[in-house]
């Protein structure tokens, strides 16, 4: 049997090392193409694969088009990973758009150029940052949900750019995988002012970078054994961790400070400091799917809280010999609360939009600095949600209980005017989830997609997307989106638009 071409970007980082490593358990099976950024510290990070059988690392750039075109010149499946995340991509929007949308682009215009969009399967890891803020009592999700980035997350604005690319492109195999937040040691060991946006009753699945990396090794295997069901390919799935990888921030911090002594977190935990909505995260109600057609699982929040505290070191053993001693608690709390005051102050801190009085950023992390006044200093004053399996679902706008054969024009139609807009087409086969419809959204923007982007993606209008962070406006015509965005904003409030710096228009790569 002919050996499967692999393509993986992002080879280099924590998913993509690791998915590298399982792929590299079956040379005998396929060859593998690794492009990976010509950087002295891409070259570090790569030293260890070197001159292995099997794979050929191509130093190269995802948005230099005659780079990605020779490496899918010599594909047949493509696991892309790479792209420019958070933190780094909130200091940088441009640069993520270009790359996070570029490399996709390029991807496509590839194959398309070589003629190969009936055989070439294209993987993109996408991101839960995609559907936003997702606070209790809403806390549980899935895939069709309102599409929603946080408010100034460029990260999540230029994977939903390549997204809607990647489904929209009539290339006849393509999956859309939405990563979680991914555990291990590189998530311990983040020390940015995002760990004050993730807020105290936030909820993720996450799901560790070990599994992540078995996923991608599964999949190449799978899909080269014929393991992998048809059915698996033209759909966007969540990936998480399931059952023992679903925690609330706060639970999280009571295991990680609590295994180093502290009994009280207050002493190294001040609720003012952190942002109570516009964040990103969920429970999921559908990433059970994904699991059974990958088999994946293997890793708990254990294996991150021992990651957090084998990268600690001997700052850990310290902390459980001081916090014993009288007085101790309090002493290293206040080291560490100086540590975080610090990074709070850095550029995108809660702590400086609060001393810089940023009032569109306040409005957008609490919603008012009234609603800030309110939250108390000691955490032990603050009020947990608590009734984490309640699921409030979200409606969809169509009978989903409808085989995808069954579909027809009246159940678009019907989901287009639940978003406050209308379906314009006078025809549609039935049945057809790929073929692209008119339609006009409530702020009457006319734009042309596909059933499944809309029903199955949860997108909608490409220039409300692409002008700004219009929820408040929307809210009032969409009832849709009003789902995932009155149970977490008073009626009160200012209601602001957020401009956006950058758009996938922008985006110039050859």
């Amino acid at each position: 049997m002919k050996k499967q071409r692999v393509l993986l970007t992002g080879a280099s980082g924590g998913m993509g090392s690791l998915g590298l490593k399982e792929l590299l358990k079956d040379t005998d099976k396929q060859d593998i193409t690794a492009l990976v950024m010509d950087t002295e510290a891409d070259r570090q990070k790569m030293k260890e694969f070197e001159n292995r059988k099997g794979l050929t690392i191509y130093w190269g750039d995802l948005t230099n088009y005659k780079d990605v075109y020779e490496c899918v010149k010599n594909s047949d499946i493509i696991l892309h990973v790479a792209a420019l995340v958070s933190p780094a991509a909130d200091y940088k929007p441009k640069l993520a758009m270009k790359v996070n949308y570029g490399s996709m682009k390029n991807i496509i215009d590839s194959i398309r150029e070589q003629g190969r969009m009936e055989e070439v399967k294209v993987v993109s890891i996408g991101t839960i940052a995609e559907t936003g803020d997702r606070m209790p009592p809403i806390h549980w999700g899935r895939v069709g949900d309102p599409i929603k980035p946080s408010i100034y997350d460029y990260y999540a604005v230029s994977k939903i750019a390549a997204e809607r690319l990647l489904v929209e492109s009539g290339l006849k195999y393509w999956v859309s995988l939405r990563q979680t937040g991914i555990m291990g040691p590189v998530m311990s060991n983040v020390k940015d002012a995002i760990m004050f946006h993730n807020c105290l009753d936030n909820v993720l699945e996450y799901v560790s970078d070990r599994d992540s990396g078995i996923l991608l090794g599964n999949l190449a295997r799978f899909h080269y054994t014929g393991e992998l069901s048809q059915d698996f390919w033209g759909h966007i799935y969540n990936i998480g961790g399931g059952e023992s990888c679903r925690v609330d921030t706060f639970t999280m911090y009571k295991k990680l400070y609590g295994a180093i002594g502290f009994k009280d977190l207050n002493h190294v935990i001040n609720p003012k400091w952190y942002a109570t909505r516009n964040f990103h995260g969920q429970y999921y109600l559908d990433s059970d799917q994904l699991e059974k057609h990958l088999h994946f699982r293997h890793d708990s929040m254990q294996y991150f809280y021992d990651s957090y505290h084998k990268n600690l070191g001997m700052t850990g053993t310290m902390a459980r010999i001081l916090c014993k001693l009288p007085g101790g608690q309090n002493f290293m709390g206040n080291m560490m609360k100086k540590m975080f005051l610090k990074i709070a102050r850095t550029e995108h801190g809660t702590v400086r939009y609060l001393e810089e009085n940023m009032e569109a950023h306040i409005d957008a992390y609490w919603g008012s600095k009234k609603a800030w006044e309110k939250i108390p200093e000691n955490i032990n004053d603050f009020e947990h949600f608590k009734n984490w399996d309640k699921v409030v679902h979200i409606y969809h706008g169509y009978d989903e209980s409808k085989p995808e054969e069954a579909l027809d024009l009246e159940d678009v139609k019907g989901a287009a005017e639940f978003r406050g807009g209308e379906c314009k087409s006078l025809t549609m086969k039935k049945g057809d989830w790929k073929s692209k419809l008119q339609f006009k959204c409530a702020f009457g923007h006319e734009f042309d997609a596909s059933p499944r982007l809309i029903l199955e993606g949860g997108h909608w209008c490409p220039e409300c997307e692409r002008k700004s962070w219009n929820y408040a406006a929307r809210a009032k015509v969409d009832p849709f989106f009003a789902q995932v965005w009155d149970p977490l904003h008073d009626k009160n409030e200012i209601e602001r638009e957020y401009k956006k710096e950058v758009t996938e228009l922008d985006v110039s790569l050859r």
